[in-house]
């Protein structure tokens, strides 16, 4: 299912913002978005525990790999750019999983402040803060494993371009 068009009407011409995102990346929002969905498996079965290390290193690899493939075989205009969106989408995927499986993965022992700050906030403020810490380091986790696949991938584009020309 494909994400709706968006048509933008400026000096008496029409944009599709789908396809002016495509031009720049090089994959329609909602490549980028299934790409991205393909790290949410790892997500769940880290926060429930629900595999052992050795599928969970296939799980964690997987999606970057699949995206760097992707990202290669479609020979988007700029690797970087395009796998730190895709990224950055699966860390907001990231996110959202985790606040929605957070009493589960803590199993009612969820994390609290230490160190100076613990005790300082009452418990809802405390979970506020814990909650969007978890949020921003997984919006950085997943803009990091972007842009570190596209690093690579622009490493490979580089030079399948200079052995081909």
């Amino acid at each position: 299912m494909s994400a709706p068009s968006v048509a933008i009407v400026s000096e008496n011409r029409t944009v599709d913002r789908n396809s002016v995102h495509t031009r720049r990346l090089g994959l329609s929002p909602s490549a980028v978005w299934g790409l991205a969905a393909l790290g949410v498996p790892r997500v769940v079965a880290h926060d429930l525990d629900l595999v052992g290390p050795e599928l969970n290193t296939v799980l964690v690899f997987a999606p970057p790999l699949v995206w760097l493939v992707v990202v290669l075989a479609r020979r988007v205009p700029s690797p970087l750019a395009t796998l730190s969106v895709i990224g950055l989408a699966y860390g907001v995927l990231l996110a959202v999983t985790h606040q929605l499986l957070w009493s589960h993965a803590f199993d009612g022992d969820a994390p609290t402040l230490g160190g100076n700050f613990a005790g300082t906030l009452s418990p809802v403020w405390e979970q506020v803060v814990v909650r969007g810490f978890a949020c921003v380091s997984s919006l950085v986790t997943g803009l990091a494993v972007g842009a570190v696949t596209g690093v690579v991938a622009w490493a490979l584009s580089s030079v399948r371009s200079r052995t081909r020309g």
